[in-house]
């Protein structure tokens, strides 16, 4: 079986964030992430508590979480790389520490971030490498992760394929020799950037951390678009991944009414 995880920034959206958990754990899911769910890089300790207090209610392992990723709402993908904004990424570093110690995640999304006027592509790849490091440190001590991701529809984004990703995680780990940094391999960006994800996932199984599914055109669920789930499915068996696969999807409804699909999972 495979294990299935919910996505409750895009799944769910219905019910009030501290409500998501539940419902997901009424839906069948066996597990939740989250993007960033916080509007700044440092949120008070109030709010951070009342999230995990969410979180250990449910009764759901938090296995995911995105680290801040800018105002997403206005088009940023991130601040990885976003020279500049070092120190409040590295803030924001520790409150994933905090939130990790606390619900035992392990697993943690830093999104790349777009190309910036005025900034030369080499200095924002040192900025993303010093920054990466700087997280994959402090990650490394409690037994956790980074992963790196492949967007679509964001044209200033530049890591597009997973050979992109996989390229950043080879200067990294040549340059720091840590190992604690992986592909995130989201099935529906790599389709939709014109790439098939069965390869991406043939060609670079020694780096898959972690999945994510949604259908395209579209980004609902599984069964509503084009791809195909039975072959990434036995993909994921010829590889032998056995860790999550998680449900990232707009739902086309209500949450709870497009669930059909995972029965076939």
């Amino acid at each position: 079986m495979t294990k299935l995880a919910a996505n409750c920034s895009l799944l769910f959206t219905e019910y009030p964030l501290p409500s998501r958990p539940d419902a997901a754990r009424e839906s069948g899911f066996d597990a939740i992430e989250f993007w960033w769910p916080f509007p700044t890089a440092a949120p008070s300790s109030r709010d951070v508590a009342e999230f995990c207090t969410a979180v250990e209610q449910s009764g759901l392992p938090l296995i995911g979480l995105n680290f801040f990723a800018g105002d997403t709402s206005q088009g940023d993908r991130g601040v990885l790389s976003w020279t500049g904004r070092e120190v409040e990424f590295r803030d924001n570093v520790d409150v994933v520490i905090a939130i990790a110690e606390r619900l035992g995640t392990r697993a943690f999304t830093a999104l790349y971030g777009n190309r910036l006027d005025g900034v030369s592509f080499g200095a924002q790849r040192e900025t993303a490498l010093e920054n990466l490091d700087y997280a994959a440190a402090a990650l490394e001590k409690i037994g956790g992760s980074v992963l790196l991701e492949p967007l679509s529809s964001s044209p200033r984004y530049p890591l597009l394929a997973a050979g992109d990703v996989v390229n950043v995680i080879d200067e990294f780990e040549a340059a720091t020799h840590r190992r604690n940094v992986s592909l995130l391999a989201d099935v529906y960006h790599l389709k939709v950037n014109g790439y098939d994800p069965v390869t991406a996932l043939l060609t670079y199984r020694d780096r898959v951390g972690h999945v994510q599914v949604a259908d395209a055109p579209g980004r609902h669920e599984p069964g509503t678009g084009t791809i195909d789930f039975e072959a990434i499915r036995a993909t994921l068996d010829q590889i032998g991944y056995d860790s999550w696969v998680a449900a990232e999807y707009v739902p086309s409804g209500a949450t709870a009414d497009g669930l059909g699909w995972l029965g076939t999972w």
